[in-house]
């Protein structure tokens, strides 16, 4: 009915999230809560600014259940440590602290966004990259992803690199490069106003997503469970692998954007394994109610999390901006050999700060020699050998008989109880015993 939609508007508007940061209550971890009215999309914007300051998230418990919505999350930096800066703890009670979601960063604003996806290939994101240079482009900013034998890349430029003429030129350029092999599902590319691009990871998982690359079977694959809890109306996603940065995001993101709502959950790692269990629903309040829509759902989860999780040599690239540097570092890569699986590109200033992660040709180690020669090229002093930040988490001690499976009869027990005690706080059934 039209006066209940402006009666949630209006509950929304009087209680704006209520935001508490706590460095007391737990030993190991720093509690960020999360309180306000139920609103679409709050858990991945809360989620999604913890995991651009590089946080990870070593516990967490999401209700949402009624017209009101919680999450408490535990988090450390990105070395395992509790939160001491004053400036991350003011940036994350204020990005949650309103109905706004996160601030867009000013240097994205007036930019043009390229997205390109196809199939991969040795040197393509060398050849891509050559193109742009050689239409005398300003890269501010990219993402590339590699994910089963296709790419997906977003590339910010300078607005007057992006008159209607020159992206015409430049699209036409691109697509005869993302043209590949007629057997194999074609590549496409697009320009769009930076403003349209909310979040370039998001982006990226949905660029992935749209080009199939969930369909592109591949063992082993994440253990991901989805089945059914019919007494509360409820779908229970389980998911049980290593533990890695942005893991939650990715998850919850893609269930966010297949258009599912999550009620309630749990996140939990041990050493480094990660557990993580969803009550969820459709927007319109209905669960799965199909075998081939589990399955779907299940592909889905499964392909957003390998996307990140790829191994590889993490290079760091710090050094002065000059046009055709991309060109250049690239080239360098694919002379030697080395395929980019993962990059990550912005400039500060005048200084190019980028990430590469790279393997051989054939997605195997890197042999040292060839990261050598490429070092020796590019520049040993801003060229360096990187690991994957990963936090030291703490580690509890496992019960003997703790069930390891991947089925989801676990996952109904071990969350059912946290759902009895929220539904009868709320008062929607009379015992939780």
């Amino acid at each position: 009915m039209e006066w209940l939609d402006e009666y949630e508007k209006l509950v929304i508007r009087m209680n704006t999230p209520r935001v508490v940061i706590d460095n007391a209550v737990c030993p190991t971890a720093t509690l960020v809560q999360v309180d306000s009215a139920r609103k679409r999309g709050v858990l991945l914007e809360a989620v999604q600014v913890l995991a651009d300051l590089d946080l990870s998230i070593n516990k967490a418990y999401i209700s949402s259940d009624g017209r009101w919505f919680m999450d408490v999350f535990h988090v450390t930096d990105r070395f395992g440590r509790k939160l001491t800066d004053d400036s991350v703890i003011s940036y994350i009670e204020q990005s949650l602290g309103t109905w706004n979601g996160p601030a867009r960063p000013a240097a994205l604003e007036g930019l043009t966004a390229l997205e390109l996806t196809g199939a991969d290939r040795t040197g393509l994101l060398s050849e891509v990259f050559a193109v742009l240079a050689d239409m005398e482009c300003s890269v501010v900013e990219a993402r590339a992803w590699t994910h089963r034998g296709r790419l997906a890349c977003v590339v910010f430029l300078r607005g007057e690199d992006a008159d209607a003429a020159r992206v015409a030129r430049i699209l036409a350029r691109l697509g005869h490069l993302l043209r590949g092999d007629p057997a194999e599902a074609p590549g496409a590319v697009a320009a769009v106003p930076a403003a349209g691009v909310a979040h370039a990871d998001r982006r990226l998982h949905q660029l992935m997503a749209a080009d199939r690359d969930q369909d592109l079977r591949a063992f082993p694959t994440p253990a991901v469970s989805v089945d059914s809890w019919a007494e509360r109306g409820y779908s229970v996603v389980t998911v049980q692998c290593r533990d890695r940065p942005k893991l939650l995001f990715d998850v919850v993101c893609t269930l966010h954007d297949m258009d599912y709502v999550v009620f309630h959950g749990t996140v939990d790692t041990t050493g480094d394994q990660a557990r993580q269990e969803f009550y969820i629903r459709h927007a319109d309040g209905s669960p799965i109610r199909s075998e081939a829509e589990r399955e779907r759902v299940s592909q889905c989860l499964q392909a957003a999390i390998e996307r990140r999780s790829l191994e590889g040599v993490r290079l760091e690239l710090c050094t002065p901006d000059r046009p055709g540097l991309l060109s250049d570092v690239t080239r360098t890569f694919r002379e030697n050999g080395l395929l980019v699986a993962r990059a990550e590109v912005s400039t500060k200033g005048d200084v190019a700060s980028n990430v590469f992660y790279v393997t051989d040709a054939a997605g195997d180690a890197v042999e040292q020699c060839a990261i050598d020669a490429v070092r020796e090229r590019v520049g040993t002093d801003c060229l360096v050998v990187g690991e994957e930040p990963r936090p030291q988490l703490y580690r509890k001690p496992a019960p003997a008989d703790r069930d390891h499976g991947v089925g989801g009869g676990l996952g109904l027990v071990y969350l059912g109880n946290l759902v009895k005690r929220n539904l009868y706080n709320l008062g929607l059934i009379k015992s939780c015993s």
